[in-house]
């Protein structure tokens, strides 16, 4: 069956029995983001993840969350919106929504068989790497395309203005 969109987008709690089921013979994948504006680096960046197994879970921060980690003019999209952009890419298995400020809660629940951050994240950085390690899992940094972020298309449009 296809995983169309509208079932990609799940809670916690969902998401934890479907990888109970999952996880027995797949390996999971776990990113994590604001993706306030979708670009060609979110796109390389969550495909490079799918390859390191075989269900990628992406953790979306909730506008709340955003507001808290960017300020309060972003997230430029409503997180409805995010997700469903997310959710329509083919590398993406599950999208939850969180609302702290980094996905720590999210991480112990699933305990993800590889965490996945951008290669600007230095090791001692990543939020769960502990966790994901101690559970005998592995963390992964994948480089990131150069000059793209949501931070720097959002300062060309006001350059346009």
């Amino acid at each position: 069956m296809v995983n169309t969109y509208k079932n990609k987008i799940v809670s916690l709690s969902k998401l934890q029995k479907l990888i109970h089921s999952i996880r027995k013979n797949k390996r999971i994948v776990f990113t994590n983001g604001c993706f306030d504006i979708i670009h060609a680096g979110h796109v390389r960046y969550l495909n490079k993840s799918k390859t390191l197994g075989h269900i990628l879970v992406v953790g979306l921060n909730s506008d709340s969350s955003v507001k808290k980690i960017k300020g309060e003019k972003r997230p430029i999209v409503p997180q409805k919106e995010r997700a469903e952009v997310l959710s329509g890419l083919e590398a993406v298995d599950y999208v939850v929504i969180f609302n702290e400020p980094t996905p720590i809660k999210l991480i112990k629940a699933i305990l993800p068989d590889i965490l996945v951050k951008g290669a600007d994240w230095a090791n001692h950085e990543i939020v769960g790497a502990d966790v994901v390690k101690a559970a005998g899992g592995k963390i992964a940094r994948v480089k990131l395309v150069k000059g793209r972020s949501t931070t720097n298309i959002i300062k060309k449009i006001l350059e346009l203005h």
